[in-house]
């Protein structure tokens, strides 16, 4: 009983979307570094069983040899957040001259 209220009260938290793959968005219109590696991120397997998708939105801190530095959870399901984050610190940009931090959003719909 417990576990049926903790998945209705999540889903009514973080909504669902249409049916699909895990997609990933370019970063915003501000950032500036192009991407040259992006890691698909893992649908993780209890976001499956329950038929959850969403949107999370992290900040990345880039270096300037263009390694994820680090990944900093802005908005999104607690369940896809660790995945979102595990897939970004493997991504790979462009040098630049300075760091910088890059706004990236990736939709998760199950399969």
């Amino acid at each position: 009983m417990r576990m049926r209220y903790f998945l209705v009260l999540l889903l009514l938290v973080c909504g669902l979307q249409s049916i699909g793959f895990a997609q990933n968005d370019a970063p915003s219109a501000d950032a500036d570094r192009k991407i040259l590696k992006k890691t698909i991120p893992r649908y993780p397997e209890i976001a499956r069983k329950m038929n959850l998708s969403g949107t999370v939105k992290v900040l990345a801190t880039v270096t300037p040899d263009g390694k994820v530095k680090t990944v900093q959870p802005v908005g999104g399901s607690p369940l896809l957040i660790q995945a979102a984050e595990d897939a970004i610190s493997q991504w790979k940009y462009a040098p630049a001259s300075g760091e910088s931090k890059e706004i990236i959003e990736l939709h998760f719909t199950p399969e």
